[in-house]
């Protein structure tokens, strides 16, 4: 994609530091930067006598345009050489941000905002954006200025593809390494030899473990040749998905997730990993929905 690099913006820390973020991956890009302020309904009290579709009312002008100021002044600070546009709709942020994104390579939004002027509210249009948005969505969360390599969530899913992608080259932009995570548990459905067998059955965990092995390897395929300057760590883990994967967040500067897989047992389906990812990651998250959705 050719257009700008989109981010969310409300005027609160969360989306501030969103700007940041955003700034800098468009400088990592060569692309542009947009800063989107969307005005919900209703933005604000209006004054009796005043008409609700009035930009004057109740000094919505004002608000909105100091929000984008402050906005714009962080993301110069941080990207003095990226051009950079301001614009405010009207609409719903979810609404907003889903329609302006759709030819963006990347749009970026805080973890959460404020509860009223078009706020980004507190965990409902990140997670509405990660399910539902057509491109690569960074949701900026977690300790600040965060370092170490790009956490790859891996499923081992035909649609988990774009995801790894995005990571190998998040990593080389940022001259960083990956650690591609493969979390595996005896709930896994590789663990029965046919759809009707029961829960309760043996298996064999060494041969599951070779198994869990080769989805690995399998997700990484090709990735080598085309990134031979991104370091990789091949990381084979037992335990809860989402449990390991936010504690390996703590030492990763981003995660990057699909946004679901096939919706088997070993999917990291956004509800859950996703979800989990979003709301307790120590740094940003990425989520890349499958291009074939």
């Amino acid at each position: 994609m050719s257009g700008p690099v989109v981010v969310g913006v409300d005027g609160s820390a969360a989306s501030l530091a969103a700007v940041e973020t955003a700034a800098r991956e468009a400088a990592r890009r060569g692309a542009g930067l947009r800063l989107v302020h969307a005005v919900g309904w209703p933005p604000l009290p209006l004054r009796p006598g005043r008409s609700a579709w009035n930009p004057d009312a109740a000094g919505l002008r004002e608000r909105v345009d100091g929000i984008l100021t402050e906005a714009e002044q962080r993301a110069r600070r941080i990207a003095p050489h990226v051009r950079t546009v301001t614009d405010s709709v009207l609409g719903e942020p979810v609404m907003v941000l889903e329609i302006v994104s759709r030819h963006a390579p990347l749009l970026v939004v805080g973890s959460r905002g404020l509860s009223r002027l078009g706020s980004l509210l507190l965990g409902s249009t990140a997670a509405h954006l990660a399910a539902h948005a057509r491109r690569p969505l960074l949701v900026v969360r977690g300790r600040p200025d965060p370092s170490g390599p790009v956490l790859l969530a891996v499923d081992g899913s035909p649609d988990g593809r774009p995801a790894v992608e995005f990571a190998f080259a998040a990593a080389q932009a940022r001259a960083v390494g990956v650690v591609a995570q493969h979390v595996w548990n005896t709930a896994t459905e590789r663990v029965y030899d046919g759809p009707a067998d029961p829960p309760f059955m043996t298996y064999d965990e060494d041969r599951l473990r070779d198994e869990e092995q080769r989805v690995l390897a399998e997700a990484l395929s090709g990735l080598g040749a085309a990134y031979p300057d991104v370091a990789v760590e091949r990381r084979l883990v037992r335990g809860r998905v989402s449990g390991t994967l936010v504690e390996a967040s703590a030492t990763a500067q981003l995660v990057v997730t699909g946004a679901h897989a096939h919706g088997g047992l070993t999917g990291l389906l956004l509800g859950s990993v996703g979800q989990t990812l979003l709301h307790h990651a120590h740094c940003p998250v990425a989520v890349i929905r499958s291009t074939g959705e």
